[in-house]
């Protein structure tokens, strides 16, 4: 179970990272972050889908975020290291539910941005996100509708290989 969940996990990695439309959303953002345009996207995309979350589950995001925590300190022993030490803070910090206000976005860049190598600004990524908002929300949604569709069918198609 857990290596189908991997795999899918990279699934999801690898379509969004050569997607169109995120790179249309990256483009936004190239020339003032680099090589970081793509984790922005990647936070930007969490926020729309967590200010929207009604629009894609019948469960709402703090019941979810509940769950995803339980499950997450239940599976402790299989998470890499930096997440076992990140996850306190998650769960104290609710990143999950705080993802939906542009506050908690702004909250988890700054953290980032002090965790990088290199100066990377990621701190000031909040103002794109005010700046293309619009945009950027219209981008998330057109992502979303595909990429709901791709992992389905990968889902499937990973089903019936194991079959």
């Amino acid at each position: 179970m857990i290596a189908k969940g991997v795999l899918l996990h990279r699934e999801i990695d690898n379509y969004t990272d050569t997607h169109p439309i995120v790179a249309l959303s990256k483009d936004k953002l190239r020339d003032k972050y680099r090589h970081y345009s793509g984790v922005i996207v990647d936070m930007y995309y969490d926020h729309f889908l967590a200010k929207n979350f009604n629009q894609y589950s019948e469960v709402s995001l703090k019941d979810f975020a509940q769950s995803s925590y339980e499950v997450m300190q239940k599976h402790w022993e299989v998470i890499p290291p930096k997440g076992q030490n990140m996850l306190p803070y998650m769960i104290k910090g609710n990143w999950l539910l705080n993802y939906a206000k542009p506050e908690g976005i702004h909250r988890s860049l700054r953290g980032l941005s002090r965790r990088t190598k290199f100066e990377s600004k990621l701190e000031m990524a909040i103002q794109e996100l005010y700046e293309h908002h619009d945009a950027l929300q219209d981008e998330f949604a057109a992502f979303f509708i595909e990429i709901v569709k791709h992992i389905s069918q990968f889902r499937e198609d990973l089903i019936n290989s194991s079959q």
